[in-house]
């Protein structure tokens, strides 16, 4: 990996910070990524190279605005190394490594979609939906639903259609869905913004079945249960005390964990605006455990 930062002044005095790292190699003609981010304060400097001065502007204890963008930068002599590893070439490998970087998600749900048609394609299932952001919406483009990641693949009268496949059939419960249901939406998260809820890929690891619920006073308290699995625990897939944990793909804190099931509590404003409010004893969810707990279990594996 190819990795190079320099600052450049801009006219309002503030600093700019520009690096770009190789995705996958510089010098064999991949694509770079490219990010910048501007100092809260101005910062003087005399050369390109980052003194120490911007050097601390620029550490996690400062203030900035972050800009994130990809870039393939620069045209490679030669075939890259991206038309050697996939053979579709070097288009698609961007396609891919922009999908990668850009399709996560924040587990803050936009609003409901509604199942508007369902068509069975061999072992594939095509979900049409309806929302308020359609004319919003690209074919390619990545959009959860209920926490699982789709690719619109059809825009036409006011609607989209996204299609599952069998193993995200068997490891959910959209397959459980029925025309008139209400689905969590959320569209891939703009990098230049806050980070409101936690890191979401929008890889559902299984599904979950509440059975509990309990009044906290204006909250309600949702109590889940999944299979217990001591091998899957080992690689991460369990939850912590006050950790997060997506469920429908919402972004959530955990309460009183055990090996198998944890509980959560809804504030009224989310009860309303995800589909929480039709979650009943006995519903199915999807889960997605947090990855960050997944590499720590991988790290102390290797």
């Amino acid at each position: 990996m190819h990795q190079k930062q320099w600052v450049v002044p801009d006219r309002s005095g503030y600093s700019t910070l520009t690096k770009q790292v190789g995705i996958v190699s510089l010098a064999n003609g991949g694509p770079l990524l490219s990010s910048t981010r501007r100092a809260a304060m101005p910062v003087d400097y005399n050369s390109r190279e980052p003194p120490h001065r911007v050097k601390q502007e620029f550490s996690p204890n400062h203030r900035h605005v972050p800009f994130f963008t990809l870039n393939i930068l620069g045209k490679p002599s030669g075939r890259s190394i991206s038309d050697r590893l996939l053979p579709q070439g070097r288009k698609k490998a961007e396609r891919k490594i922009k999908h990668y970087i850009l399709g996560m998600f924040s587990g803050i749900i936009e609003e409901f979609a509604t199942v508007t048609a369902i068509r069975k394609d061999r072992e594939n299932i095509d979900f049409t939906l309806k929302c308020s952001f359609v004319d919003e919406l690209k074919i390619d483009q990545s959009v959860a639903h209920n926490g699982v990641c789709l690719t619109v693949v059809s825009i036409e009268n006011g609607e989209y259609t996204v299609t599952a496949m069998k193993e995200t059939l068997d490891r959910t419960n959209l397959g459980l869905l029925k025309v008139g249901d209400k689905v969590n939406v959320e569209r891939s998260m703009l990098m230049n913004g806050r980070l409101d809820g936690h890191i979401v890929q929008g890889h559902v690891d299984e599904t979950a079945r509440c059975i509990a619920l309990e009044d906290a006073n204006g909250s309600t308290y949702f109590t889940f249960e999944y299979p217990e699995n001591r091998e899957m625990a080992l690689k991460g897939y369990f939850t912590v005390d006050k950790g997060s944990v997506t469920v429908n793909g919402v972004s959530l804190t955990v309460c009183n964990p055990t090996a198998n099931t944890f509980q959560v509590a809804i504030i009224p404003y989310t009860f309303e605006h995800t589909n929480f409010c039709d979650i009943r004893i006995g519903s199915v969810v999807n889960i997605e455990f947090d990855i960050l707990g997944k590499y720590i279990a991988r790290l102390q594996q290797i």
